[in-house]
């Protein structure tokens, strides 16, 4: 009885129209967005390369530390996985824009768009009228007077429903992926087929939630009509509204300083007000050296400056006490700007993370977002890449900044005392480079938990409310 019952859902389903036009159009669409963005992909990886030799020019050739910093920024190289899933580490900057403004006006599709827009939709179009529609053909009245259980009938309908979307979507899949392991530059490894398969089944659990809907409605209208209006208002609420909404809601809850307000204030705190605390500390101090050492207030020429440092003995102390003091006051003045700039970037820290935890808990609601933060954490594509990215940039700027710098303007000065290390071109080709990786596959499916429980959560609370309804279904 119970394959008899899946076996009529998956021939009613196979014959209709509609699952026609949705494979279709699935299929199409998986494979065309596959071989668009990895044709993307390969273009960045390509650009990415490039820019890496012309930093390795750079820093070969014209390299010096009072700009290097607008220079030497790390960047992550695009990950595999983005021939798939875009993310947010594909978004498109102004220069992007000049270049080509489409990818901004009009966002490429990829898998995530296709399983929360499309998978939905083909989901609710199959099951709309899976009680409503029986009964109007009369078909449900039959059932049940030959004494079939609704717990199986309501079983049997979300199980061929699942199974009709989950096929169309592994075939589709396939053949996008065929397009993408034939190109020779995309190299995917184990852990990001693994994560393809996690994401697989997240998104039949996905598509689950939105047939369940679909048999939950249809089993509390009377007409296929109404049913259809009232499972399109609800895809339009859960879809477009909670995940649009909930940043705007928790702005409102859980307010932030305005980041630009920020960056203007710290650019001036680390820019004019450090240069006028650094001119004055550095006259202060200078002058306290000059009562010390009165032979540096002689007014000499560059070249005769470079003379008497390298044969005077007592002037060279003199000139490295000098410097020393300048240097002193710059650091003090780095030090005392840079700690207000970072109380007020900390607080901003603080608050914005505040914010974008209520707005993912809000968001969250929406079984769109669920997948989306799912599928995008698993491909090293989300939020939790960006922390990720962060975190690696950070180890990287310790070995540049704390290590590498003091030494190279240490050894600079040794061969050239009077020398500017600071805007003088220097040879850094022996910098640190910085080296993305990406996180492991534990990590990533740790992030991804809350999301599939929220997925599994919600299906079991669908199947529970659609059981309950078509239990309390007047046929007659």
């Amino acid at each position: 009885m119970w394959k008899t019952l899946i076996a009529k859902e998956l021939r009613a389903h196979l014959l209709s129209f509609r699952f026609l036009a949705g494979f279709v159009t699935l299929f199409v669409l998986v494979v065309v967005t596959a071989f668009v963005l990895t044709g993307d992909y390969v273009r960045r990886l390509d650009e990415c390369s490039a820019r890496r030799t012309e930093l390795d020019r750079y820093l070969r050739t014209y390299a010096h530390f009072n700009r290097i910093g607008n220079v030497l920024r790390p960047a992550q190289p695009p990950v595999p996985f983005q021939a798939l899933v875009r993310g947010l580490t594909a978004d498109v900057n102004m220069e992007a824009f000049d270049n080509d403004p489409l990818p901004v006006m009009f966002p490429l599709i990829d898998l995530t768009f296709i399983v929360t827009i499309l998978v939905s939709l083909i989901a609710l179009i199959l099951t709309y009228d899976a009680v409503s529609g029986e009964k109007e053909e009369g078909t449900l009245k039959l059932m049940l007077a030959n004494g079939l259980p609704r717990s199986k009938i309501v079983l049997a309908k979300a199980a061929g429903a699942g199974l009709m979307l989950l096929g169309p979507l592994v075939v589709s899949l396939a053949a996008g992926l065929l397009v993408i392991v034939l190109d020779p530059r995309v190299d995917w490894t184990g852990a990001d087929w693994a994560a393809l398969g996690l994401i697989l089944v997240a998104a039949a659990a996905y598509a689950t939630v939105f047939a369940l809907i679909g048999i939950l409605v249809s089993s509390v209208h009377r007409s296929s009509a109404s049913s259809i209006m009232t499972s399109l208002f609800v895809w339009t609420l859960l879809v477009l509204v909670v995940p649009n909404l909930s940043p705007y809601a928790a702005s409102f809850l859980s307010p932030a300083p305005s980041r630009i307000k920020v960056a203007r204030e710290t650019a001036r705190l680390t820019d004019v007000d450090r240069d006028d605390l650094g001119r004055k500390l550095a006259a202060q101090y200078r002058a306290e050296v000059l009562r010390e050492h009165p032979v540096l207030g002689e007014r000499l020429t560059e070249a005769e400056v470079k003379r008497r440092v390298a044969e005077d003995p007592q002037y060279r102390a003199a000139y490295e006490a000098g410097r020393a003091a300048v240097q002193r006051a710059w650091d003090e003045a780095n030090r005392v700007q840079n700690a207000k700039a970072d109380e007020l970037r900390r607080d901003l820290r603080k608050k914005e993370e505040a914010q974008t935890g209520l707005a993912r808990a809000i968001s969250m609601i929406s079984p769109l977002a669920d997948f989306s933060y799912l599928a995008t954490d698993l491909s090293s594509t989300g939020t939790r890449n960006q922390a990720h990215f962060a975190r690696l940039a950070g180890l990287w700027g310790q070995a540049f900044y704390r290590d590498y710098q003091p030494r190279k303007i240490e050894a600079f000065r040794a061969k050239d005392p009077t020398g500017d290390p600071w805007n003088t071109a220097i040879d850094m080709s022996d910098a640190p480079r910085f080296h993305y990786v990406e996180e492991g596959l534990g990590g990533r499916v740790r992030a991804a938990l809350p999301p599939f429980g929220a997925l599994l959560g919600f299906c079991v609370v669908l199947f529970a409310a659609a059981y309950v309804a078509f239990i309390r279904y007047d046929v007659r």
